[in-house]
Parts: structure tokens; C-alpha cells; sequence
């Protein structure tokens, strides 16, 4: 890493006296009034914000030139951050483990997407893939070239890494879950404090190499720059911990899920249009993406803000109805909810269900259709997890207790 950095000092003291004249040339192009476009320029050749995305890209070619054997791991690590896997894997896993863990780790998913696409509206965050093309900090014939792969073509804006705050903010849950759990063999004896400790120690080990393994394969594919990774697992964590102070939600009514989801439909909504109506268009990345993305086909409609906002609150409304509805009272909160067998049935039929809903292709040539359907697919995920699956084995498994009216 030190020597990252000072291959990086050299590179900027080598630009920084070329960059700025061209940045003044600029300026005064500006102050002559020549030129609508000279705004949005300004804003992306912002000396300060260059210097960190330049160091960036430094990076990010080291590590596409010495790690290049790793991009195996590292495409994988990267689909362990997925925000999608949370709701296709580990809900699935969890809430049969442990409704609690397994609601919160729905919400903390929810809001924390929702926080990460507002931020990243306010902070119009670069992409390294499309930035080396558009900045003017670079001279022409001196361009860095990355490398980028199917993963790489992200629509959205970059700060702060949507991969790094979600897979933050669920594995934080997870952990501090699981401590919890394990946190009862100190009632027992010195011993068991012992192994506590242990277990403490290797738990947050295996948290932070997650964490910085996705960090590092968001850097390696060109999506992200390493302070959008790091400023992504910081608002995770404190996502995370807020929820641990909210008990409420494991209680919540329908209509409270219903408010929550219009509240941040209506939010999201509401800031789009207000700025949009003040010439911000919050949409401005698309274009870079379709423009400097080097296989037009690794452009994909569900990266784009929009549908991840439809997809999370698609999947907060879903798990509001399983909660409340008698399929998930007479199943899960029967006799047949505290056995083994019954457990483990539920997370085997969850998540092969599951791999074939991906087999659902949604049409993309409308995108009202999308992100309607979108919000209907994901709305499909938690009821099946919490009340269809459940009280279909409920059912195979033959308990005495009344059947659904």
C-alpha cells in the first residue's frame, strides 16, 4: 500500500501544474459566458475531489496489474455484497433461525438501501470506469486505462458503495446476532466466558476480512473508488446499530409497514422531482454508464436507482403482509414453529423456491412495467419465506391444530 502511495505522489506532482492550467483555461472559458455546459464541468474537475479519484484509480490499477489471478474470488466476494443475495439467501436462512434476527435483517436491509440511494443522489459520486474519460485531469495522450468487467457497468451514482453498506449492515446484524446467541455461555461458567471471548474474537475477525474482501473487489472491477467503499461500510455499521435500539419493528402492524413503504416511495419521489424542477436530474449517471461502458450488453436495467427503491419497499410491503397474515400465525407461531424439522424443511424449500424465481425474467422494454413487476417479484420473496412455504410444510407435516379457514 505505501508504495501505492507513492507512485501516486509522484503521478499527481507530475499533473497537478498541467491539470490546473487547463482547469483556469476552463474557468475562464466559463466566466466568458461560452458554453452551457461549463457547470457541470466545473463540478467534475473539482481540484480536491480529482486528487482522491486520481490516488483512486491508482489504486484500482494496482490492483487489476498484481492481483488479475484473484478476479475468480473477487467476482465472487464481490456477489456476496449483493444486496439482492440478502433477500435470496440470507433472510431465507435467518428467519427460520430466528424471526427476529431475520425481521431485522429485512429492515436494516430497507432503510440502509434507501439511505445509500439518497446519499447518493446528494453526493453525485463518480464512477472510475466513466471518470478517467471525462475528467480534465488527466492530459490526452496520458488516459489510465482500466479494465472492466460484466460486474463493472453499475448505472447508479458511486458514493457510497451500495455493495459495501449493504453487505456492512447484514453481516453486522448476523454477527451481533450470533454473539448474542453465544453470549449465554458465560451464565454457565468461567470456561464458558472463556470460549465467548473466542468466539467474540473470531467472529469480528471473519466481519472485517468480509468486508474489506468485498471493499477490494468493488476497487478491482472499476465500479467504485476506495473511499466510496470505506464511506459505504461506515453507513452500514451505523445503520445497523440504529436498528438494534428499535424493538418496535418486531412488532410492527401492517399499516405500520404500509406507512413506511409510502413514506419512502413518496420521499424518494418527492426529492427526485424537486430537483428536477430546479434542472438537477438525478438520472445523470445513466447516460456515462451506457456511454463509457465497454460491452453495452453488461448494462443492466435493474441497477438503476429507481429499481432498487421499488425492490426494497417490494420486499418490506411483502414481509408486513407474511407477518400478519393467519398462513404465518398458524404455522410459524403453532407447535410445528419450534421444531427442528419443521426448520429446517422451511429453509430447504425457501431457498430452492428461490433460485427459481430467478429464473423469472422481467420484461425491460417498458420501464413502468419493470419496476412494477419488480416490486411485485420482491413482494413474493418474504411472503413465501414467511407464510407460503411455512404453511406448506405445516400442512405436509400433518399438526393437529386447525387449518386455515
Amino acid at each position: 500500500m505505501l508504495s501505492v502511495i507513492g507512485t501516486a505522489d509522484v503521478h499527481l506532482l507530475q499533473y497537478r501544474l498541467s491539470y490546473m492550467e487547463r482547469l483556469m483555461s476552463m474557468v475562464q472559458h466559463c466566466s466568458c459566458g461560452q458554453g452551457s455546459s461549463c457547470p457541470s464541468r466545473a463540478r467534475q474537475t473539482e481540484p480536491q475531489m480529482d486528487l482522491i479519484h486520481s490516488s483512486g484509480v491508482l489504486v484500482i490499477q494496482h490492483l487489476q496489474s498484481n492481483y488479475k489471478d484473484y478476479h475468480d474470488f473477487l467476482d465472487f466476494m464481490s456477489s456476496v455484497g449483493d444486496p439482492r443475495n440478502i433477500f435470496s439467501l440470507y433472510f431465507p436462512l435467518w428467519f427460520q433461525l430466528s424471526q427476529i434476527v431475520g425481521t431485522k435483517m429485512i429492515w436494516v436491509a430497507v432503510i440502509g438501501d434507501w439511505f445509500n440511494l439518497i446519499f447518493k443522489w446528494i453526493l453525485f459520486g463518480q464512477r472510475p470506469y466513466w471518470w478517467v474519460h471525462e475528467t480534465l485531469f488527466y492530459q490526452n495522450n496520458s488516459l489510465p486505462q482500466l479494465e472492466q468487467f460484466h460486474i463493472t457497468c453499475e448505472t447508479g451514482p458511486g458514493s457510497p458503495s451500495g455493495h459495501a453498506m449493504g453487505s456492512s449492515c447484514v453481516w453486522y446484524v448476523m454477527i451481533t446476532s450470533a454473539l448474542n446467541f453465544t453470549r449465554r455461555l458465560c451464565d454457565s461458567s468461567t470456561k464458558g466466558c472463556q470460549r465467548f471471548g473466542l468466539v467474540w474474537s473470531f467472529l469480528w475477525m471473519a466481519f472485517w476480512i468480509i468486508q474489506i474482501s468485498v471493499g477490494i473487489s468493488r476497487i478491482f472491477i472499476a465500479t467504485h473508488f476506495p473511499h466510496q467503499v470505506i464511506l459505504g461500510v461506515l453507513a452500514g455499521i451505523l445503520v445497523a446499530e440504529a436498528f438494534e435500539h428499535v424493538p418496535s419493528i418486531h412488532t410492527a402492524s401492517l399499516k405500520v409497514y404500509l406507512h413506511t413503504s409510502l413514506f419512502l416511495f413518496s420521499f424518494a419521489v418527492s426529492l427526485y422531482l424537486l430537483l428536477k424542477m430546479i434542472d438537477i436530474d438525478l438520472l445523470w449517471s445513466i447516460p456515462k454508464a451506457k456511454k463509457w461502458c465497454a460491452n453495452p450488453d453488461w448494462i443492466h436495467l435493474d441497477t438503476t436507482p429507481f429499481a432498487g427503491l421499488v425492490r426494497n419497499l417490494g420486499a418490506l410491503f411483502g414481509l408486513g403482509l407474511a407477518i400478519n397474515s393467519q398462513m404465518f400465525i398458524q404455522s410459524c407461531k403453532g407447535k410445528n414453529g419450534y421444531k427442528t424439522r419443521f426448520k429446517l424443511m422451511c429453509v430447504a424449500a425457501s431457498l430452492t423456491s428461490l433460485q427459481l424465481y430467478d429464473f423469472i425474467k422481467i420484461p425491460t422494454h417498458t420501464e413502468i412495467l419493470f419496476y412494477t413487476l419488480s416490486f411485485c417479484k420482491s413482494a413474493a420473496v418474504p411472503l413465501s419465506v414467511v407464510a407460503l412455504i411455512p404453511y406448506c410444510v405445516h400442512l405436509l407435516i400433518g399438526d393437529k391444530g386447525r387449518k386455515l379457514d
